[in-house]
């Protein structure tokens, strides 16, 4: 059978299932979804059952799109959707992309646009035979966002041929059945970077995660092992993507520059933010006079392939890999891919960056599968000394320092990664300055942190509902505090490092670049100023370095060698990492259902990872193992 027989196939079993009144004019298959266009679209939106079993039935996403010839003109469906709304939803822009017939909305309030049960969207269907398209305008707003949303518009035709190309080759026809399954280490096997997995069936290759070592100095290490004779780019169907961390999103754009033209598969909120982690990967590395893996353009070509999924949503990536994401508890959007292969063939999961624990932020990460032979779990807290202090004590130890500090007239200087750990922070502080436990002094973000918690914000179904319910329903919105100051230019620096006592969170976490080199520098030598690490210290950064107590260090600064004497107070607040200790991750493995045959262990320190493995052999009595990067394992 050829991909036009399976079209064909498809369209004579949904025109059986749908109402001759629904007047179908054509059926495509646009990336894993199925375009159903309709001349009477009213009749299949009102019955909301008849499209959910049918989708069910032939276990496919469906989509109902209006023919062009019935849409009500762009300027009366503006006026009417304002009308219907009202003043109520806080409607912000409304655009049109004309070649799927959906009406973009942006609002402030977009619950008040969807209506109890969807039923504001069912009249806007009704009235104008448009899809509306609902997006929240971000709080904050945000820069990533809004180019990413034009970037769809501008290129509407481009993205709907590329959706095209996609769907032939997830809905192409399985012509020989294999039920091989292997798996190969290409990065983040016994070791914290560059994450970047292999799955291959007889049918399908896709890559979980590809990532960047961002503290390597060395190339042999900092990218992916594409090296390897397992990798061929022209057979690669699919990317998927857990999280935005460069570790396992920084070099998914070189494939495109490359010639891949399939799909990657992120949350809304992991798409937003890896678009700017990898912008931003570019900017650092062409000031430091780097080679650059890949372009602007690249990054652009990355996000018009993107195709996002939420917590849950099942879904077609290959004639033979079904996707599901599930919450990781890491960083916003962050994910543990659930693949299901073949027809209850095998099951496999990426619990690549977990954390086990609520916070402030996030929900706890997700333990239910539906099935599950393989589990793929991290050991960056692998040992068995790699307890974390409880969360309760990190935020009395944090309120601490800051008095301490303060009183001493000195400034705290806290080094975090842009996306997750920033928001954490910042949320922690706003609350201890809310509670009146640290003084309201300034609290300066600096580098990228506004624009991830612009982009933070503008995913709410993504955030722990603590955190939603204070920013949407009390109105309190944490990084829009008064105490909040972003900093945009080196003359605000300069006055930050002179000026009263504050706080200052800045990128990047290690200390290997950014804006929060710049303020270690100029108070590294005030034993009145404190250094505190909230996060991981990559082997070999100077983060690291610093945290294992050297004294002094040597850095370049307009092309000098510059000593500098550390002199202020170090501290290291290990528990609001977005990984789970070594107790949560021991509890993960218990409390997982149903419980894997198999365990491959990876995204650690070799020793960690080994000794990790070991434990989960001795505890289960199931296969372990921490296989180093160029392994392939078979899973099936």
């Amino acid at each position: 059978m050829s991909y036009k027989e399976v079209l064909e196939q498809t369209s004579k079993d949904i025109r059986a299932e749908l109402p001759n009144n629904s007047e179908i004019t054509k059926i495509e298959f646009e990336g894993p979804e199925v375009a159903v266009y309709s001349r009477n679209p009213k009749v299949l939106v009102d019955d909301e059952t008849l499209v959910k079993e049918l989708a069910k039935k032939l276990r496919k996403r469906i989509v109902i799109r209006s023919d062009p010839e019935v849409r009500l003109p762009k300027d009366e469906t503006t006026y009417l959707i304002t009308d219907l709304v009202g003043k109520e939803g806080e409607i912000t822009t409304i655009d049109f992309d004309e070649l799927v017939g959906e009406v973009i909305i942006e609002a402030l309030k977009p619950g008040v646009i969807i209506g109890k049960s969807g039923e504001m969207l069912r009249t806007i269907i009704a009235k104008t035979f448009w899809r509306p398209n609902v997006m929240r305008t971000p709080p904050i707003e945000s820069r990533v966002i809004k180019t990413i949303r034009h970037l769809y518009q501008e290129h509407s035709k481009k993205r709907l041929d590329i959706l095209k190309i996609i769907g032939k080759r997830i809905h192409r026809p399985i012509i020989y059945r294999d039920d091989t399954i292997r798996v190969t280490a290409l990065g983040g096997y016994a070791e914290v970077g560059r994450s970047c997995s292999l799955i291959q069936t007889g049918e399908s290759r896709v890559l979980v995660d590809c990532g960047i070592n961002v503290g390597s100095n060395s190339p042999n290490n900092t990218f992916p092992r594409f090296d390897l004779p397992e990798f061929d780019i022209e057979e690669l169907d699919a990317v998927v993507v857990s999280h935005a961390h460069l570790d396992h999103s920084g070099f998914i754009p070189y494939l495109f520059k490359y010639g891949y033209k399939g799909a990657v598969y992120a949350t809304k909120p992991t798409r937003d933010l890896m678009t700017m982690l990898q912008i931003d990967y570019l900017d650092v590395a062409a000031k430091e006079g780097k080679t650059l893996p890949y372009e602007q353009k690249d990054i652009r070509e990355s996000v018009l392939h993107t195709i996002v999924l939420g917590y849950g949503e099942v879904t077609d990536i290959t004639p033979d890999i079904r996707l599901t994401f599930h919450n990781a508890g890491h960083i916003v959007g962050s994910a543990i891919p659930h693949l299901h292969i073949g027809e209850g063939v095998y099951n496999v999961a990426f619990a690549h960056d977990i954390k086990f624990a609520r916070s402030n932020l996030l929900d706890i990460a997700n333990v239910r599968f539906p099935r599950l032979e393989t589990l793929f779990i991290e050991s960056t807290y692998g040992k068995p000394q790699d307890i974390l202090p409880p969360r309760v004590e990190c935020e009395k130890m944090l309120r601490n320092i800051v008095n301490d500090t303060v009183k001493k007239k000195g400034k705290v200087l806290i080094p975090v990664l842009a996306v997750g750990r920033a928001q954490e922070i910042l949320v922690v502080l706003e609350n201890l300055v809310r509670n009146r436990e640290i003084p309201s002094i300034p609290i300066y973000t600096d580098g990228m942190i506004r624009e991830a918690s612009a982009i933070t914000t503008a995913h709410p179904e993504f955030l722990s509902k603590n955190v939603r319910e204070r920013i949407f329903h009390a109105g309190q919105n944490p990084f829009l505090a008064e105490q909040m100051k972003h900093v945009t230019s080196n003359d605000e620096r300069d006055l930050i490092i002179q000026g009263d006592p504050a706080i200052i969170v800045a990128t990047s976490g290690m200390l290997n670049g950014g804006p929060s080199v710049q303020y270690f520098k100029a108070l590294c030598s005030n034993p009145n100023n404190s250094l505190i690490f909230v996060s991981y210290q990559g082997k070999g950064t100077l983060g690291s370095k610093i945290q294992k107590g050297i004294t002094e260090i040597q850095m370049m600064e307009d092309r000098k060698t510059v000593m500098h004497h550390i002199e202020m107070q170090v501290h290291s607040i290990s528990g609001f990492t977005g990984h789970s200790d070594r107790r949560e991750l021991e509890s993960y493995i218990h409390k997982i259902i149903p419980k894997p045959e198999r365990f491959i262990v990876l995204h650690g320190e070799e020793s960690k990872a080994n000794k990790f493995a070991s434990w989960i052999y001795k505890t289960t009595k199931r296969e372990s193992m921490a296989p180093p990067n160029g392994t392939t394992v078979r899973l099936r």
